[in-house]
């Protein structure tokens, strides 16, 4: 807490406010204790030692929900003057001259002060524990953004780039060029477009997440339902392309912002489809695992290395590591992004090998009352 000595003159009358909040917080426990106090020394045989601890216990509740030593402190003294007061003889004067009182008000000032700056101390750490983990939370965040800024900006440059240089060849050259010729540079204008348009659709989707606390709108969605949206959305993108899809017969349902979760889907298929060199069909497969609904897209190629397999969700690792034919087709703001989707849904998210090719799983929590609720109002289980 800041003292009077720590504020500027324009800070006093927030000062005020402050003081005597905590003041009349302190003097609700004082007289509640006391009321309290009047009780038992009517109806208990032998009062002393309750309304002693009733007292030390109102100078932690004091402490604690008061800021700064000052009101604690203040709470024991007074604690002090009103059990001589009101409860020790001669009762309804203060006189600390009987011997052995002098020693019993000591110590009970003494520890009633000595609980009030322990409690103090307690909060003030719990305060400091909590800064320090909005500060971890805060950076881990920085590090993301800056992650997603540099694979943005490589993975942008050069597509847009073979934009440009493919669409002025054709306007340059129309005239000389065969018709395959400028057939092949339309198709690689539609493929750098297409892989733009995907950019785009996953920098929307960050946008959906809330930036102050790294936080999405959830719904209860039937899994089978996004799952089968996503799928679409992937083949209508890559026609040829084969994704064997297993999901549960019983209905799983769980909480999450469903055209996220469908962007993560198509994000990791999207990867599978270019990074795997095989031609056998990807898979996915979901099913409940715990208190939690598992998502895995497997292919089957040529896997990742092992030594970027922790940090392949971290942005940029494969667009400055591994070379590619095109040049820009690294695995980085897709995969990143599916990180921050799905931490902001409470879920995890990991990549391994398999013995014959790659695997990446998420999972996000799901409760059975959830499935249980749905599959009543959809028809299952009847």
């Amino acid at each position: 807490m800041k003292s009077i000595l720590d504020k500027s003159p324009m800070d006093g009358q927030k000062f005020i406010v402050v003081g005597k909040k905590d003041f009349l917080i302190t003097l609700c426990f004082f007289v509640g204790v006391t009321v309290v106090s009047f009780f038992f020394n009517k109806n208990a045989s032998d009062p002393t030692l309750n309304i002693a601890m009733l007292y030390t216990l109102g100078a932690f509740l004091a402490a604690r929900y008061t800021e700064g030593y000052l009101y604690g402190i203040l709470y024991a003294v007074a604690a002090v003057l009103s059990v001589n007061f009101f409860f020790t003889y001669p009762y309804g004067t203060l006189n600390f001259t009987i011997e052995g009182y002098q020693v019993t008000f000591a110590g009970m000032l003494v520890i009633s002060v000595f609980t009030s700056i322990m409690s103090t101390m307690l909060k003030v750490q719990e305060e400091m524990l909590s800064k320090q983990e909005k500060e971890l939370m805060e950076a881990e965040k920085e590090k993301m953004r800056a992650n997603l800024l540099r694979a943005v900006s490589h993975d942008i440059r050069t597509p847009l780039t073979g934009i440009i240089g493919n669409s002025e060849s054709i306007l340059e050259n129309s005239q000389s060029l065969k018709e395959e010729e400028q057939r092949d540079l339309v198709q690689n204008i539609d493929a750098d477009a297409k892989w733009l348009l995907n950019m785009v659709e996953n920098l929307l989707s960050v946008t959906r997440i809330d930036g102050s606390d790294a936080s999405v709108s959830k719904t209860p969605e039937v899994v089978e339902e996004v799952v089968s949206a996503a799928v679409t959305h992937f083949k209508n993108r890559y026609p040829g392309t084969d994704v064997i899809v297993k999901v549960p017969d019983e209905p799983i349902v769980a909480d999450m912002d469903a055209l996220l979760i469908e962007q993560v889907i198509i994000n990791i298929l999207h990867n599978a489809k270019v990074h795997a060199n095989s031609t056998k069909p990807l898979e996915l497969n979901v099913y409940p695992e715990d208190d939690s609904v598992v998502f895995s897209i497997r292919d089957y190629g040529k896997g990742i290395d092992s030594d970027r397999l922790e940090s392949i969700f971290d942005g940029d690792s494969y667009s400055r590591n591994e070379p590619s034919s095109d040049g820009y087709k690294g695995m980085g703001i897709g995969l990143s992004i599916c990180k921050t989707i799905i931490l902001a849904h409470e879920g995890r998210i990991e990549a391994r090998n398999h013995e014959d090719g790659a695997e990446i799983l998420f999972r996000l929590p799901v409760s059975k009352e959830e499935i249980e609720d749905v599959s009543e109002d959809i028809g299952f289980g009847n």
